[in-house]
């Protein structure tokens, strides 16, 4: 008979290779699709490198052509671009006016790559294939309404398996999906965090964590990073504070430990800093410097 101990340590080290093995097939749709320039990629040497990317809304008075050429200007390597939540243009004017190869022709121009769509307005199917025809990305979403704590697993996981048909059209459409937290909603606390990673077994689903929200309900960011592990496939880089106060290097927080989880968990795709209700794009483009410099310097040390 086994003891104890060994009964734990197999259950473990079953875990572990569910984990590495999860991991293992996300990268290898990500090699197989050819998605490893503007998705996933693993440290090299042991080394994290931290990737930034920037979202359209921050600049939506702007059409996307400006809003791209303002985050090429700051150095990002990446766009996420917004449907039409809080009345951003951006996503529905390239589905009805540029095309796929209009976006990806002024992604060519700004050397940009194409990170994310952001559907809370349209729903993920409405962009799917065009997301495909541009070469694949994450589609972000949000989750659904909020849960008891003794139906946390049980609606969890009738959640996850109503998403079938998007993580359908995410491979077909060489893409990922991406659910994001927030209050008052199933995903949201840390314990939902990690019921979500515990049921999903799928490599093409996966979180989108803001900070901003883990903070309102006075939990861990870093916690909640450590929870999500390789299923975090875009980090807000956004904190729960006013005005540009939300934005890295601009309100109270101190990033430090966030870049740190990150790095530990080996995190293989963008920070992105973020705010809502952004001001007029040369106070937002000011300030998004700034946010930029300062995730630098704490990723050097990270």
């Amino acid at each position: 008979m086994k003891s104890a101990r060994s009964h734990s340590m197999a259950k473990v080290n079953r875990r572990q290779f569910l984990d590495n093995a999860a991991c293992g097939a996300a990268a290898a749709v990500a090699a197989a699709h050819g998605l490893a320039a503007a998705g996933p990629v693993s440290a090299a040497q042991g080394k994290w490198k931290m990737r930034l990317s920037g979202s359209s809304i921050n600049f939506s008075s702007l059409p996307i052509e400006d809003a791209c050429g303002r985050l090429a200007a700051l150095g990002f390597e990446a766009v996420d671009i917004w449907s039409a939540h809080a009345g951003c243009p951006h996503l529905d004017d390239v589905q009805k006016r540029l095309g796929a190869d209009g976006l990806k022709a002024v992604l060519a121009k700004n050397k940009l790559k194409l990170y994310a769509f952001s559907v809370y307005a349209g729903g993920y199917p409405r962009y799917a294939e065009l997301l495909g025809k541009c070469g694949g990305g994450v589609a972000i979403r949000a989750s659904a309404g909020p849960c008891k704590p003794d139906d946390l697993r049980p609606r969890m996981k009738a959640f996850l398996e109503s998403l079938k048909r998007e993580v359908e059209l995410a491979e077909k459409h060489n893409s990922y999906l991406a659910i994001e937290n927030h209050e008052s909603a199933l995903l949201d606390s840390i314990d939902s965090i990690k019921t979500f990673v515990e049921l999903n077994k799928n490599p093409r689903l996966g979180i989108a964590l803001a900070p901003y929200h883990v903070q309102a309900l006075k939990q861990s960011v870093v916690d909640a990073i450590l929870a999500c592990g390789p299923q975090l496939l875009f980090f807000y880089a956004w904190q729960h504070a006013p005005g540009l106060g939300q934005l890295p290097g601009h309100g109270p927080t101190d990033f430090t430990p966030w870049i740190a989880a990150l790095a530990k968990i080996d995190y293989r795709w963008y920070v992105n800093p973020f705010l809502h209700n952004e001001p007029k794009p040369d106070v937002t483009a000011a300030a998004l410097a700034k946010s930029r410099d300062y995730l630098r310097a704490l990723a050097r040390d990270a």
